[in-house]
């Protein structure tokens, strides 16, 4: 069978990688943030063990930056997040809930502190920019809202410290998680985090410069050949183990952060000025949440399409992510549950594209 093409536009979006990408031999892309994401390189398995025991370089230039410069910057964040940013030290990432008034989920980005004045929101997979750029006209707020020519590249594996060190020295090798630093290439100075979307060690360079993709491209291959270095991408598989969650897949604008169990990430006795405050209190006693589940049988088909779940008939919530993990040779997701079932070892029935499978309610996530 021939799988249909993605059609070319300018609305889809290549980075400054992607020739590259193109020639390590990537097989799917999807779109993220208008876009380019490479999806697969060998096969998702192949890639997930690969991931887990060598090094990769990661196309994630779709992690578009907001950048908020300005006095009011700070003001304009912390009114579109129940986490306190006042706390934020200009070399640290926060992984930070974004939520509208009634304290529904518009985004869940990385958020990189730069200055006191300024701050670089790194989205997930929706149009955040334009309700930055919206709440700040509509409140005559003095900040700046516009998209830099910044496209992350991720050094992701268990080898990505031995390279990291290679290339640009031990004082960055030896960066805390969620801080960041900055490193020089091609005279140009850019900023490097201990952060990536996988639960191996890693890194992401924010790229500076569209121009400097491809030379650093090479330079980092080059530099990790004799570690096995491959071009790669976020893997499904390894981030369900990890309990890594997907905007638009786990969670949407119809649950709260409460729902999506990010409860430690807001902070509601603090932050005064954020928009949802009244609403988040009120529902900081959720009906449903997100639940690691495991479901049995043959391994599943990819799971584009929520699958509805069911205890003894009745709906019980729905599966938004799952895979099958050959290294826990079960099938995995993550799950949103309601209340009354959400307790771990309760069984549930999934209604998958292949039929019905029984599902457990796990405790924690894999690895």
């Amino acid at each position: 069978m021939t799988l249909p093409v993605l059609a070319r536009s300018r609305r889809v979006r290549r980075t400054p990688f992607t020739e590259r990408v193109t020639a390590a031999g990537v097989k799917a892309y999807t779109v993220y943030n208008h876009m380019l994401l490479p999806a697969v390189f060998r096969s998702v398995e192949e890639d997930c063990h690969h991931l887990k025991t060598a090094v990769q370089l990661w196309d994630v230039a779709c992690e578009r930056q907001i950048e908020l410069r300005g006095p009011d910057a700070e003001r304009l964040l912390q009114m579109t997040s129940p986490r306190d940013i006042t706390r934020m030290k200009t070399d640290q990432c926060y992984y930070v809930p974004i939520v509208d008034v009634n304290g529904g989920m518009i985004n869940d980005p990385i958020v990189l502190k730069l200055a006191a004045d300024r701050f670089w929101v790194s989205i997930a997979d929706s149009d955040l920019m334009y309700y930055y750029k919206g709440l700040a006209g509509g409140f005559g707020m003095d900040v700046l809202v516009f998209e830099p020519d910044i496209s992350p590249l991720a050094i992701q594996g268990p080898k990505a410290d031995i390279l990291v060190e290679r290339l640009f020295g031990q004082a960055i090798r030896e960066t805390k998680f969620f801080r960041h630093k900055t490193i020089h290439f091609q005279g140009q100075d850019m900023v490097i985090a201990r952060s990536g979307w996988s639960r191996q060690l890693g890194f992401e360079i924010y790229v500076d410069g569209a121009q400097h993709g491809l030379a650093l491209w090479d330079h980092i291959m080059e530099a990790g050949e004799d570690l096995d270095i491959r071009a790669g991408c976020p893997n499904g598989i390894e981030r369900i183990e990890a309990g890594l969650l997907s905007y638009g897949n786990d969670m949407t604008l119809e649950n709260t952060p409460f729902e999506a169990d990010l409860g430690k990430y807001v902070q509601l006795d603090a932050v005064p000025t954020c928009r949802a405050r009244e609403a988040l209190l009120q529902k900081q006693v959720p009906e449903r949440q997100l639940r690691p589940v495991e479901m049995s049988g043959d391994p599943l088909p990819a799971c584009t399409e929520t699958w509805p779940l069911t205890c003894q008939g009745k709906p019980a919530g729905h599966i938004g992510s799952a895979a099958y993990s050959p290294d826990f040779k079960s099938n995995i997701g993550i799950a949103m549950v309601e209340a009354a079932y959400w307790d771990p070892g309760t069984t549930l029935v999934v209604q998958t594209p292949v039929g019905p499978r029984d599902v457990l309610v796990r405790a924690k996530y894999w690895i």
